[in-house]
């Protein structure tokens, strides 16, 4: 099976270490509705790589949606956290890191 290239890493930065098993949904969100195309959860090194099928992928507005609660805990403040972006060049990779901590969190366009 051929993967879409696009990759996440989620990085706990109060324990300062990967968020290991975090579960990450990719939805397809060009529609007005948003339809899941993968499902997935974070490595021991908080990565997650060659998990959406190709034929799933193509230009278009997606959502990447952390379900952070798991990793956080039951006093966490963000239970879900949900980054929309646009894809223009479906050839090209496409990485959205997620820096997490119990009361914030940041997200950019990686390499």
């Amino acid at each position: 099976m051929r993967y879409a290239p696009i990759s996440t890493h989620v990085l706990d930065t109060m324990r300062g270490e990967p968020a290991r098993g975090v579960p990450v949904r990719l939805e397809r969100a060009d529609t007005g509705d948003c339809t899941a195309v993968a499902d997935g959860h974070t490595d021991a090194d908080g990565r997650l790589h060659d998990w959406v099928p190709e034929l799933h992928w193509g230009p278009g507005g997606y959502r990447l949606v952390f379900a952070v609660g798991v990793h956080l805990g039951p006093d966490a403040f963000f239970t879900e956290i949900t980054v929309a972006f646009q894809v223009h060049d479906p050839a090209r990779h496409h990485h959205v890191p997620l820096l997490l901590s119990p009361y914030g969190y940041t997200t950019y366009r990686g390499s």
